[in-house]
């Protein structure tokens, strides 16, 4: 912007457009550009303002507040100078041909001799240092074409004065993420007319508040599925990862659905949340080669689309897929120009340390006419270039030497390592001759130990033969015990069904007899009764007759009274003695019951006695047994002892009747020794009190008793 005077307005507005819509605008103060146009020189250097200015969206738009690294920005230079023409004019060029100015900035005088510039591995501040700088290079380039000839100053050529706005800076730490979505398809319509479809949504994470749109708009009918034109979308950005978790998790990616109709105007029939922190959660796989830092996570579904009044009213699906590609971090790249060109300008650094930021690209080469003034001077003769290649040099010295020391420390690691690798060699093969040893040797206590187990094994074998055969003998004694206990329970419960059916009988017959006694009894009555009333009868008769026969008959009927009291009491005395005899009965019954009762607990403990002296007879089995092996143990010890003095006797001469004497005394010593254990059995069975004389097992223990008492005495 070019005034003729410095009274210009303080805030000019600086509009982003696209077409004839604003998207956006930025106040630019220019009390600092009033303030250095009081001071400076317009016709010789004029005053320069320039900055970096935050983008308010239009006062219709109510969108959300941003943070201040994440708001866009605008650079703007503004220059003020006067029009007059300068003492020096252009050869061959007149003034009124040359080119309008830009309307917004306007080229600078190029300097005698610039500072050169910085290195583009420290140029990582913001998107707007950058705007800047490639506006500075614009006007640097641009200055052969300016109607005013240059002046040269060692000091500068203008004055300028910085203004400070919120500047974006990215930590070295950021990542450089491109993500992508791909609206694949609608389906599932729930209006019944058809639409003309279209998809919309934004996310100013991704650097741009602008709206995405699918287009041309797809017809969509009910019960079909269509694939939407032009729908995939890619964004590149910088960002901290846990930045961008956070913001994924937070913020969803809303999707609307409009109906671009023909005739009315466009309707909003819904609106699709897409939850970005689902692509997070999916399985990562790497872009390049295993050494490539980058990684790529794909994630496809099909939600919703719902009312945006009535969030549970599903409208349609959509089917998209999303995907995050995380290519490492921020790297600074610069573009190097070839030898061959000389009238381009230097290179212009990279920088996408932002979303926002713009990509970098070489500008074109300033347009030479005939009448035009010598060209820059060439880019290998300038500082910059210089300083640059210096740099370069620099950096690939520092890096040789770099990777000379990593070399020297892998050698060192690898030596260390290997030194470490043979003493833990040596050391296993030490742990392992030990083990080997302390395997051989358990491997002979097994070995010992299986033997030991075996023997055993035949051991417990033999023994488990003996037990069921012991079993086998203890069970057939006890089948013919219970078969002789059930046969004698059958005997007493007949003998008994007997007696009770008999005490019936008898209890039938004195109930008939009662009967009878009970009629007879009714008979009396009803006679003394009729007799009563012929008495009553007669004496109302006789009481007119004369007394004797009236006592006659008194007498008669007297003697007849005695004679029915009488058979009545004999009546009564045959019914006591019924009832007597009816208690008895009952008590005898009874009598009989509990005595059955004291016979069956008399057998039951019987039976038990009989067990338990089986079971001792067995205890006195196994004592026998060993009593046995332990004897047969002693007679061979006293067979070994009788015949080593039989040999010393040879040896010795003895007398020929010692040797006869010493059988004739082994025989009678056993003889005894049975003897007396047969008798010590059989004391001990009738103590226990369960078996009498009378028993078999007794009875075979004294026939036993008076054969040995016999062979004893022959």
């Amino acid at each position: 912007m070019a005034a003729a005077c410095p009274d210009v307005p303080l805030r000019p507005q600086v509009h982003l457009c696209c077409g004839n819509r604003s998207l956006g605008s930025s106040d630019v103060s220019l009390s600092a550009l009033a303030a250095a146009a009081a001071t400076a020189d317009l016709e010789t250097k004029g005053a320069t303002v320039e900055g970096a200015f935050v983008l308010q969206p239009p006062p219709r738009s109510k969108l959300p507040a941003l943070p201040a690294e994440l708001q866009p920005t605008v650079g703007v230079a503004v220059t003020l100078r006067r029009e007059e023409p300068a003492p020096q004019v252009l050869r061959g060029k007149d003034p009124s041909r040359a080119p309008p100015l830009p309307p917004a900035v306007a080229p600078t005088q190029k300097p005698a001799a610039s500072p050169p510039l910085p290195p583009s591995s420290f140029r990582t501040e913001s998107e707007a240092e950058s705007l800047l700088e490639e506006q500075e290079l614009d006007r640097k380039l641009a200055g052969g074409d300016e109607g005013d000839a240059p002046l040269r100053h060692p000091e500068g050529a203008a004055s300028s004065v910085s203004v400070s706005a919120p500047k974006v800076s990215i930590p070295s730490s950021a990542h450089h993420y491109c993500f992508s979505l791909d609206l694949r398809s609608l389906a599932k319509l729930a209006t019944p007319y058809p639409i003309a479809a279209m998809l919309r949504y934004s996310y100013q994470f991704f650097g741009s508040s602008a709206p995405i749109m699918t287009s041309p708009p797809v017809e969509l009918q009910r019960n079909m599925e269509v694939s939407l034109p032009q729908s995939y979308c890619a964004f590149d950005f910088a960002a901290l990862p846990q930045q961008l978790q956070d913001t994924f998790r937070r913020v969803p990616l809303v999707v609307e659905l409009w109906d671009r109709g023909s005739s009315s105007r466009d309707q909003l029939l819904g609106s699709a949340s897409i939850q970005l922190h689902q692509v997070l959660s999916s399985e990562k796989t790497r872009l390049g080669p295993a050494g490539d830092p980058g990684w790529r996570q794909t994630h496809q579904d099909r939600i919703p689309v719902v009312h945006p009044q009535r969030p549970t009213e599903r409208v349609a699906e959509l089917s998209y897929v999303a995907t995050l590609e995380d290519l490492g971090f921020i790297k600074a790249k610069e573009v190097l120009v070839s030898d061959s060109i000389q009238d381009e300008c230097p290179a212009v650094p990279q920088s996408s340390s932002h979303p926002a930021a713009p990509k970098p690209s070489l500008l074109p080469p300033a347009p030479q006419g005939p009448g035009a003034p010598p060209a820059p001077q060439a880019t290998r003769d300038t500082l910059e270039y210089r300083a640059a290649l210096e740099l370069e040099m620099w950096k690939e010295e520092q890096e040789d030497l770099f990777d000379d020391q990593l070399k020297q420390k892998e050698l060192r690691h690898m030596q260390a390592l290997a030194d470490e690798w043979r003493k833990r060699d040596g050391e296993r093969e030490a742990l392992v001759k030990k083990k080997e040893l302390e395997f051989n040797l358990l491997e002979e206590k097994l070995q010992k130990t299986l033997c030991d187990l075996e023997k055993r094994e035949k051991q417990l074998a033999e023994a488990e033969l003996q037990t069921q055969r012991l079993q086998r003998e203890l069970r057939a004694e006890h089948d013919l015990t219970q078969k002789e206990l059930q046969e004698a329970s059958r005997r007493l419960q007949r003998e008994s069904d007997h007696l009770v059916a008999l005490e019936r009988e008898k209890v039938r017959l004195m109930e008939e007899e009662r009967g009878r006694l009970l009629q007879q009894m009714a008979d009396a009555e009803a006679r003394y009764q009729q007799l009563q009333k012929e008495f009553q009868l007669y004496r109302e008769q006789q009481n007119q007759r004369p007394e004797f026969r009236l006592q006659a008959e008194v007498n008669l009927l007297a003697l007849e009274k005695v004679e029915l009291e009488r058979k009545l009491e004999s009546t009564t005395k045959s019914k006591l003695h019924y009832k007597q005899q009816w208690g008895r009965a009952l008590k005898e019954l009874a009598r009989f019951k509990q005595r059955e009762q004291e016979n069956a607990m008399a057998r039951l403990k019987k039976q038990q006695a009989e067990l338990e002296a089986m079971r001792l007879r067995y205890l006195a089995t196994e004592e026998k047994d060993a009593v046995r092996q332990d004897r047969q143990e002693l007679d061979d010890i006293r067979n070994e002892i009788n015949r080593l003095k039989k040999q010393e006797e040879e040896k010795l001469g003895p007398a020929p009747a010692e040797p006869d004497s010493a059988p004739c005394l082994n025989l009678n010593e056993s003889a005894e020794e049975h003897l007396s254990r047969l008798l010590e059995e059989r004391d001990t069975l009738l103590r226990t009190g369960v078996y009498t004389h009378d028993d078999r097992i007794i009875a075979e223990l004294s026939r036993q008793i008076q054969e040995a008492m016999r062979d004893r005495k022959l």
